[in-house]
């Protein structure tokens, strides 16, 4: 698929998140910054940079938010990874409810986020040091 056509599926995901945020009860403005997060994450990252659909981005978040986020995203910062980390996991929680990923998939994206949020707002502090040197590993 080319990113064009990524970016065609993905306005049916994000409408589809939007309703099912609508649904729980959000706020406009929370869901507004939920379906921007993974807008973002979805259709510069994965579709974009990636060229992969937004259902691969279970396997993803890692090298988004513990480096391409960092370096990328001009307004990145300890508190925007953790709305992105929280955005992921309910959009991936409402594909999983639709049946566009599997339970697997979902676990193994909150195991990730879990396991590493704390070196992701670490990295993002290194890089924002600038009397430090910025090394990550994947």
């Amino acid at each position: 698929m080319t990113s064009e056509e990524i970016r065609n599926a993905n306005r049916a995901y994000l409408n589809a998140f939007d309703k099912w945020l609508q649904d729980k009860g959000l706020t406009s403005k929370t869901i507004t910054r939920h379906v921007s997060n993974v807008d973002f994450y979805i259709n510069y990252y994965l579709a974009d940079y990636l060229g992969e659909e937004a259902m691969q981005g279970c396997y993803q978040v890692d090298s988004f938010l513990g480096d391409w986020f960092i370096r990328k995203a001009m307004w990145s910062s300890g508190s925007h990874t953790k709305a992105s980390a929280a955005s992921f996991k309910k959009f991936y929680a409402c594909m999983l409810e639709k049946g566009f990923v599997a339970e697997d998939d979902y676990d193994f994206l909150c195991e990730t986020i879990r396991d590493n949020i704390d070196k992701w707002l670490d990295a993002m502090r290194r890089y924002n040091d600038l009397d430090e040197e910025y090394f990550y590993d994947f």
